[in-house]
């Protein structure tokens, strides 16, 4: 069974900058095609960026050229960098990785872990 922790959230005025890691336990656990997600109140969970264990890297455009995703492959942990910051981006941000999506039903990998809280203040 895999773990994932999120940390690193907080409350930051706009234009700010957090770093946030996703650690995961567990022997099955790959890094390959990780993914940064989040949840705004009353708002679906959306995609935010990927990772291969390679290093390629996918972002959604909201984030693109604000925020950088990485890895270490030995510690099991992926990061986010996030900078300049906007009120907009205020979400609970939790890690996990997207298998398939049947019937309009996405399937992860792992139970999704407790998230961390970002708050961007204007």
């Amino acid at each position: 069974q895999v773990r994932l922790v999120e940390s690193g959230g907080g409350w930051v005025l706009a234009g700010g900058s957090l770093r946030l890691s996703c650690a995961a336990s567990g022997s099955i656990f790959s890094i390959n095609g990780m993914g940064w997600y989040r949840q705004a109140p009353g708002k679906q969970r959306e995609l935010v960026a990927t990772i291969t264990s390679g290093g390629t890297t996918t972002y959604a455009d909201s984030v693109k050229g604000r925020f950088t995703i990485s890895r270490d492959n030995a510690k099991n942990t992926v990061y986010l960098q996030m900078n300049s910051l906007k009120p907009e981006d205020t979400a609970v941000y939790y890690c996990n990785k997207l298998i398939t999506v049947v019937g309009g039903t996405a399937r992860y990998a792992y139970n999704w872990g407790q998230g961390t809280q970002v708050t961007v203040s204007s």
